[in-house]
């Protein structure tokens, strides 16, 4: 329930699910609990008040397998069903594996109880974040890495952060100052692939004179758009001269529509880049706008993704 608690503390609405689990039940009747949750709260959503194309699944351990499951299952929408519920997807938006089983075969216990998921991914697997810890002794996180791999094989967005210290069974880790971080780090993949905010991301394409704006010639620069809204995902991408003075960034990456600051950050004085060079230190006396020292301007992304100075 803490964890529940947690996610309603950052506004993710949350419900806690209590699935038939072993030894009494094989993982295939936990996978059915955790689909038909899926589809009733999709099903619900209006009554909710929640987006039902922003339904993540978060398991920890034996519940990670089910994360794992339910996310790589086939079974999606039955149109026939006459439940309505049942004519809802039950594949979540998102994953969220914590020290989760991914493959009981690999791990070498209990191989007959967590089958294989890793193998069933595909692109149409929805991103992941997984974490998990280097001294987990009861679930290795070779089970997150292999699914993982996987993910990245098939092109699926991931992230995954294995912490150096932690037993298994860790949870938030709220005595931890340090293995505690990964629950700001989820909230941050949340924001930044775009689940916090109902909100649809657009593309940038724009001509951006920065050769009229900067001091030095142009090497490489980060350019990063911040939203004011704390729940929208930021975007970035890096520039150099090959760009012609123009902005791109695709829809996939791109910011959602809001106020702004847009940030120009030189990382190289150098273009093309020569890694076997002198190395050339960044003068931070020198500002990299003629106009603003600071580096950031103010901006409005417009829904047509234009964008303007405010």
């Amino acid at each position: 329930m803490h964890v529940a608690a947690a996610l309603n503390a950052v506004g993710v609405t949350a419900f806690v699910l209590r699935y038939r689990v072993g030894p009494k039940y094989h993982s295939s009747v936990s996978l059915l609990d955790g689909q038909r949750a899926i589809r009733y709260v999709r099903h619900h959503a209006e009554r909710f008040g929640i987006d039902p194309d922003r339904l993540g699944m978060l398991g920890f351990s034996a519940g990670g397998h089910l994360t794992f499951a339910v996310g790589t299952s086939n079974l999606q929408v039955q149109a026939s069903a006459e439940d309505p519920i049942d004519r809802e997807s039950s594949v979540p938006d998102f994953l969220v594996p914590v020290y989760g089983v991914s493959n009981g075969e690999v791990r070498g216990r209990k191989a007959s109880e967590y089958l294989a998921t890793d193998t069933k991914v595909t692109a149409q697997t929805p991103p992941t974040f997984l974490m998990h810890t280097h001294e987990d002794d009861i679930v290795s996180s070779e089970q997150s890495t292999l699914f993982y791999n996987a993910l990245r094989r098939a092109g699926v967005p991931a992230e995954m952060h294995v912490f150096g210290y932690g037993e298994h069974g860790v949870g938030l880790a709220s005595g931890d100052p340090d293995t505690s971080q990964w629950f700001q780090l989820l909230v941050r993949w949340l924001r930044r692939s775009g689940f916090l905010t109902d909100l649809d991301r657009v593309e940038i394409n724009q001509a951006f004179a920065f050769h009229d704006t900067i001091e030095h010639p142009l090497g490489m620069h980060w350019v990063t758009l911040i939203p004011d809204d704390p729940n929208a995902p930021i975007a970035r991408v890096r520039l150099d001269p090959s760009a012609e003075n123009s902005l791109k960034i695709p829809a996939s990456h791109g910011p959602v529509p809001g106020a702004h600051t847009l940030e120009l950050r030189r990382i190289s004085h150098t273009w093309p880049f020569d890694a076997v060079g002198a190395y050339q230190a960044i003068d931070k006396s020198q500002p990299i706008l003629n106009e603003d020292p600071t580096l950031s301007v103010r901006v409005v992304v417009e829904p047509n993704g234009r964008i303007r100075a405010i």
